[in-house]
């Protein structure tokens, strides 16, 4: 934790040097990043929303590298959880206690089933995760833009229907535009600049998720077999445990945290689905998040916001009276996960040099 927080503090200074030479006052930048995230209500019912998919992303990836695969493919599983859900949100017309639950684990299911089928491939034939978790986010999102365009469900060409009313978790979604809510709104200021963004309760599913995912790498008999696996898989089968079982078993998992994260943008933000240039990035994001939440459940929870924090204060940074680019919050982040990644690349070499000395001296 303390390496986490010092690599911050570095990327801060780095990122602040940058800016100086760029010929913008730091402070002022960093000003204006603080207010963009603290300075009205609604900026922190903002973050909070675009934290929501980060964090559980993290959390598909830190499981996965937890139990020693490299899940590449929270991105794919994010679309599929978001396309299913979106499917099921828009044709299924039923009760919200129903239709709602049956959305959001379809979704994840579909991202659990993708993540699945890289975990056999690598059980069954030895195609490494990272390959196979690559390929298939490119199979995501192609499925992803032509589930758009189905007729019957594309609005447009490059947009879907709403999903129903049913499916939504965005809290007064209607009431909010009636006229009751605008009559209330006038009399409650405060209330009226939060609820006007999509406030729901996809952030209480996160804080779950985060601690369904520590419970079970910490305290089950499922964790322990598939962390063992993580950290030796030859002495893990000599202990009984199914490696290939394992594999597959992490992946799905993992899989399902990344389509839940996509239910949970389309139940509660987006509400539509719509074609896309390129992948929108939430579980590359999530590598970050994991590296620097250092693979645990918590520590997700916390990047998960601090990303939320600098991708929405950050963009204030492009308006008058600083105009930076935005392309320096992205060296923020690169700096943060390079800082935190030197101590382990380090150990490693460490290690390496080691392990050549005793085969030199033997």
């Amino acid at each position: 934790m303390g390496m986490t927080f010092f690599s911050i503090l570095i990327a801060f200074f780095m990122s602040g040097i940058i800016l100086f030479v760029a010929g913008y006052d730091p402070l002022q930048v960093y000003r204006v990043m603080i207010e963009g995230v603290f300075g009205r209500p609604k900026y922190i019912s903002w973050v909070i929303i675009k934290s929501t998919p980060l964090i559980i992303t993290g959390l598909s990836v830190a499981f996965a590298f937890r139990t020693g695969l490299f899940n590449i493919g929270a991105e794919g599983q994010f679309m599929m959880g978001s396309t299913i859900a979106a499917l099921l949100g828009y044709f299924l017309h039923l009760p919200p206690l129903i239709h709602i639950p049956l959305v959001f684990f379809a979704g994840a299911l579909a991202g659990g089933l993708w993540g699945g089928i890289a975990g056999f491939l690598k059980s069954r034939f030895g195609i490494h995760e990272v390959i196979s978790t690559i390929m298939l986010n490119w199979i995501a999102f192609y499925g992803h833009n032509f589930v758009v365009s189905i007729p019957g469900f594309a609005r447009r060409t490059n947009i879907s229907f709403n999903i129903q009313d049913s499916a939504s978790i965005i809290l007064l979604r209607n009431w909010k535009f009636s006229e009751a809510g605008r009559a209330w709104f006038a009399d409650h200021p405060f209330w009226k600049d939060i609820l006007k963004t999509p406030v729901n309760g996809g952030i209480l599913v996160a804080v779950i998720l985060v601690l369904v995912t520590w419970y079970i790498l910490n305290r089950t008999t499922l964790g322990y077999r598939l962390r063992a696996v993580g950290f030796n898989r030859d002495a893990a089968e000599f202990g009984g445990i199914s490696v290939p079982r394992s594999i597959v078993l992490s992946m799905f998992i993992a899989g399902m945290l990344g389509g839940a994260a996509g239910s949970l943008q389309v139940m509660g933000v987006a509400s539509n689905l719509s074609t896309i240039a390129a992948m929108e990035g939430y579980g590359f994001d999530g590598i970050a998040i994991a590296l620097i939440g250092n693979n645990t459940a918590f520590g997700c929870l916390f990047a998960g916001l601090l990303f939320g924090a600098l991708k929405f204060g950050g963009a204030k940074i492009q308006s008058p009276p600083v105009r930076a680019p935005m392309e320096i919050i992205n060296i923020m982040i690169g700096t943060i996960v390079f800082f935190i990644a030197m101590p382990r690349l380090l150990k490693m070499f460490n290690k390496w040099r080691q392990k050549k000395g005793r085969a030199e001296n033997a």
